[in-house]
């Protein structure tokens, strides 16, 4: 027997986005921007000449965009002097600053230690830098920023030329001195091998990440797999062309196969492309296959913004001259509230 339906119901039932449309988007889009990490022949460093955080105006662009996190690279030896020493409270009250105005903007922060696994040219896991001097360095900054959860910690910028067996003991040395300290920030776990999303399971740079990373231990559950991702030739992100437009999504597909069967999380921390437009779909595409894939991947952070790159430097979407940088169309699509409808 056919029922009348009131209209009021069939009006809610086409108008309400279904759960698909609703959950399509990751988290987190944003950009790196970089000025903390230049100047690294130049410890500490003069602030303003040597290197820069980024500044007011540019963090309030890219919240006009949409984007909601930024990644903000920071040198271990101008935050800690000396290992196991204090964190320097000038430095610290620079890095306040940029927090405080960001989260003013419903912007996020993540502190990126940019030191690739080094310590004033020592590795992690050597003599002079032993894998709880990591720990140490995180405890003192969860300490300062664990009452603001929008403070996300970025343990270190792409490990490399060490086992990868060292590098998770010096990562769940962090992980529990900050979970020590009483943080329950989120925490972003790089890999060995440059943290690259495209080797993680090889074992070219030692045994695989995709085998070790799996024993990553927090006891809040609160951390993603920090994975950087280049498309040019050689995949390091030093020249503007990209391989083709398919790229990005056939190398980012068996992490994201592993993250699935093993029920972890995924954020891209680097991604950056040149301006012509097979680079540019290929962008468009990464973006696409992420918020598909959205039970993984928690987001993402363009390379780079921030004022002190060449105006040539081919990845950069700072604006030039009051004009945003073709990419940036890209981006700010995929960073605005309905980026799941597109």
């Amino acid at each position: 027997m056919l029922k009348c339906i009131p209209f009021a119901i069939i009006l809610a039932m086409c108008t309400a986005p279904t759960a698909d449309a609703a959950d399509a988007s990751v988290r987190y889009t944003g950009v790196n921007i970089a000025g903390g990490d230049f100047g690294g022949d130049s410890l500490p460093g003069r602030y303003g000449h040597d290197y820069i955080y980024p500044a007011p105006n540019t963090i309030a662009y890219f919240a006009a965009k949409g984007m909601n996190v930024i990644r903000v690279p920071v040198l271990w030896e101008r935050l800690q002097h000396q290992l196991g020493g204090d964190l320097d409270s000038v430095e610290m009250a620079r890095l306040d600053a940029v927090t405080n105005y960001a989260t003013s903007k419903g912007v996020e922060v993540i502190l990126d230690v940019h030191n690739y696994a080094a310590y004033r040219g020592s590795r992690i896991g050597t003599e002079n830098v032993p894998t709880s001097a990591l720990g140490d360095l995180w405890r003192r900054i969860a300490e300062r920023y664990k009452n603001n959860e929008s403070v996300i910690f970025g343990l270190m910028n792409e490990p490399h030329d060490m086992p990868t067996e060292t590098w998770l003991e010096a990562a769940n040395s962090a992980i529990a001195k900050i979970r020590g300290a009483g943080a329950n920030n989120l925490i972003l776990v790089p890999g060995n091998g440059w943290s690259s999303a495209r080797t993680w399971m090889d074992a070219d740079y030692g045994t695989p990440n995709g085998d070790v990373m799996l024993n990553v231990d927090d006891p809040a559950d609160n951390v993603a797999y920090d994975v950087h991702q280049y498309l040019n030739a050689d995949w390091t992100g030093t020249s503007a062309d990209c391989q083709s437009v398919d790229v990005g999504v056939s190398t980012l597909t068996p992490v994201t196969e592993w993250a699935k069967q093993h029920r972890k999380r995924l954020f891209l921390g680097e991604i950056g492309v040149g301006s012509n437009s097979t680079c540019l779909d290929a962008l468009a595409r990464v973006m696409r296959f992420m918020n598909a894939n959205n039970d993984v991947w928690l987001g993402w952070a363009y390379w780079a913004a921030g004022a002190w790159w060449s105006k040539d430097y081919f990845t950069s979407i700072q604006p030039l001259g009051g004009k945003d940088r073709p990419q940036m169309a890209i981006l700010e699509k995929y960073s605005q509230p309905d980026a799941a409808m597109r």
